[in-house]
């Protein structure tokens, strides 16, 4: 491959302010939905399972990445990354924009730490733009691809998919990941029109003529549409950076984790088999979770956690000295948040004290 066409390339990396970099969403909403609906769809009659089962997508990540992983810690605790594609294929191509060259990427990335007795979460966002080094990992087509030092966290997406990602994630934390869910643009759209919307509350204007959002300060309910266009934005509000997209994004996933719960569903089939078609359509799962009692079982250690028992951080990150436009793993603070995972304990303050941050929080309540 030349380096004009490599994307690890670190001359050719992408500046987080260009247009191809505004396309984050979230994706763990997406997920978190899905896999609470499939709890819902499970059970209904044989036809409704067997058409549930065939959307679900998935990736045998546990024979591709083989023994070359962290140990696997049983403590009662999950690990599990949620990826946001941002392929331009098919129905994609309208709502992202830009053009469909056959890649991806994963401008969404979030570690779900469960801990044991699933009553609380802590989610660890890790942005796109940080630079990392890649381990050497063979994909799921058995294609290898070679180390590469000093290149944006989503090119591991970019380059391997599901796989690599994980096995990116895991070099980088040591920690390892029990499952995968992936959700592309169109899948949260239509998931979130699905519920019906979602209310969130802006102490500020945004407005973003690149994803398609005008928001006067005040409280609005989103429509699949507007909510993609919010947790896209990273120009409409704040500095323009990845960092402040996150805090938009993390934002948004309090809000709609705790209005899912509210969602009436019971009593109208026609909405519940909607719901839970469109959930199982929307994600990409590791193969432990691809089936419907697979993910049943896994919502239903899902379902009791409320926003108010979820602590969200940003991977703790320092802008590069080289480039302002990019972010590097401050790796003593770092350390701090994945050794307390590993241990199925509280994320330290210290963690995240000095570390680089946005300017968008509390934009969205």
């Amino acid at each position: 491959m030349s380096a004009e066409s490599n994307p690890l390339d670190p001359a050719k990396r992408r500046s987080p302010r260009t247009p191809r970099g505004r396309h984050s969403r979230a994706f763990l909403v997406a997920a978190w939905i899905a896999a609470g609906i499939v709890v819902l769809g499970g059970t209904g009659l044989t036809y409704v399972y067997f058409k549930l089962n065939g959307n679900i997508r998935s990736v045998d990540l546990n024979r591709v990445l083989g023994t070359d992983r962290p140990t696997d810690v049983d403590n009662g605790s999950e690990d599990i990354l949620v990826l946001g594609s941002d392929t331009r294929s098919g129905a994609n191509r309208k709502l992202g924009g830009g053009t469909d060259d056959g890649s991806a990427r994963s401008d969404t990335a979030m570690i779900v730490h469960v801990y044991e007795g699933h009553k609380k979460a802590s989610v660890v966002s890790i942005p796109r733009d940080t630079l990392v080094d890649l381990p050497r990992c063979t994909d799921a087509k058995g294609v290898t691809h070679e180390a590469a030092s000093g290149v944006m966290f989503n090119s591991a997406y970019a380059m391997g998919g599901a796989v690599c990602a994980v096995k990116t994630v895991e070099s980088l934390t040591g920690i390892r990941m029990d499952h995968y869910l992936e959700v592309d643009f169109t899948g949260f759209r239509k998931l979130v029109d699905e519920l019906g919307g979602v209310e969130i509350t802006t102490t500020k204007d945004i407005r973003d003529s690149r994803s398609h959002l005008n928001l006067k300060a005040g409280t609005h309910r989103l429509n699949g549409a507007q909510a993609l266009g919010l947790v896209r934005t990273r120009h409409g509000v704040g500095d323009g950076s990845d960092l402040g997209r996150i805090q938009l994004q993390q934002a948004f996933v309090r809000a709609l984790v705790d209005q899912v719960k509210h969602v009436g569903v019971l009593t109208n089939p026609k909405k519940l088999f909607d719901l839970a078609d469109t959930a199982t359509k929307a994600v990409t799962t590791d193969s432990d979770l691809g089936s419907v009692p697979s993910l049943t079982s896994f919502a239903t250690g899902l379902k009791s956690i409320s926003s108010d028992h979820m602590t969200m951080i940003t991977m703790p990150v320092e802008y590069d000295p080289a480039n302002h436009n990019r972010v590097v793993i401050d790796k003593p603070r770092a350390r701090l948040a994945w050794n307390a995972l590993k241990a199925d304990h509280s994320i330290p303050a210290a963690a995240t004290q000095g570390m680089a941050r946005g300017d968008a929080a509390g934009v969205v309540g």
